[in-house]
């Protein structure tokens, strides 16, 4: 079990990077203004699952191997931003039908491949990953064991703030994007605006170094 101190202090630096508008924020956001509240809080709950399995992998050792390589962290983080852009696209070229679409019932397979959306996005998220790896260890205390025990109490502390603080985000984009349905010409530029913030945010996540 972490001290308390380093319960303190982990807890507030996991709240910090969380708040601070990054990568996962921005996705949230600009799904809640292409898609609305739904597919947004979706897209926070399958991501916060990808920073899990991320929290898991680390607590057996995988982090360590990306780490220790600069090219295997290099591969996840072009994917996580191939990724993105793809999703991007796909929003930007829906934004006509975002009118029919805040009426719309979604299916089942739907909500499927949103979360798997967010999940992939969340575990090839090279903020995180570098976070997970790099600064979450260093809370540990002791050695063995028990220190993979820690590690995934500490993530859960991370994934809780990061699904709290996500949501506020969802529903605040979500309530700016009601007022734009309004009017069917605002709707689709807020469509629009949401698929160009995820495209340009997967191009930062593949030009931004493992450093930041």
């Amino acid at each position: 079990m972490p001290s308390a101190s380093h319960l303190l202090t982990f807890t507030l630096a996991a709240f910090v990077l969380i708040v601070i508008p990054g990568p996962s924020v921005l996705f949230t956001v600009g799904r809640a203004l292409s898609y609305g509240r739904r597919e947004a809080l979706l897209s926070v709950l399958g991501n916060a699952l990808g920073a899990a399995a991320l929290v898991t992998a680390v607590a057996v050792g995988l982090g360590a191997i990306v780490a220790a390589s600069a090219g295997v962290l290099l591969v996840v983080k072009l994917a996580g931003a191939a990724y993105l852009i793809y999703l991007g696209v796909q929003a930007f070229r829906d934004r006509r039908s975002l009118v029919d679409a805040l009426d719309a019932r979604p299916e089942p397979a739907r909500t499927k491949r949103v979360l798997r959306q967010g999940f992939t996005v969340g575990v090839t998220n090279p903020k995180t990953i570098v976070f997970f790896v790099a600064v979450l260890p260093q809370f540990t205390d002791g050695g063995g064991s028990a220190v993979g025990t820690q590690i995934l109490l500490l993530g859960g502390i991370f994934v809780a703030i990061a699904l709290i603080s996500d949501s506020v985000w969802a529903f605040a984009a979500d309530a700016a994007r009601s007022w734009f349905a309004r009017s069917p010409r605002r709707l689709e530029l807020v469509g629009g605006t949401g698929g160009l913030m995820i495209i340009g945010l997967g191009a930062t996540v593949a030009v931004t170094g493992s450093k930041d």
